[in-house]
C-alpha cells in the first residue's frame, strides 16, 4: 500500500516518495509537509519561522 503524503496548505496529495523536493515543519508538536508550490509561495514566511495559519 502506498502512503500518501498531503500538502497541509492545499491539499495536494502524493505518494511519500514522490515528496522529496516538498518543505517539511513541526508547528506545534505536529509534523505538516508542504508541496513544492506552497513552499515557493511562502518561502519568505517560512524563513521567519511564522507557523502556516499566519501566512
Amino acid at each position: 500500500m502506498v502512503e500518501l503524503v498531503t500538502c497541509a496548505f492545499c491539499g495536494t496529495q502524493a505518494p511519500e516518495g514522490e515528496t522529496l523536493t516538498w518543505t517539511t515543519a513541526v508547528e506545534n508538536g505536529r509534523r505538516r509537509a508542504f508541496c513544492d508550490a506552497c513552499s515557493r509561495e511562502h518561502l519568505r514566511a517560512m524563513e521567519s519561522k511564522l507557523d502556516s495559519e499566519w501566512w
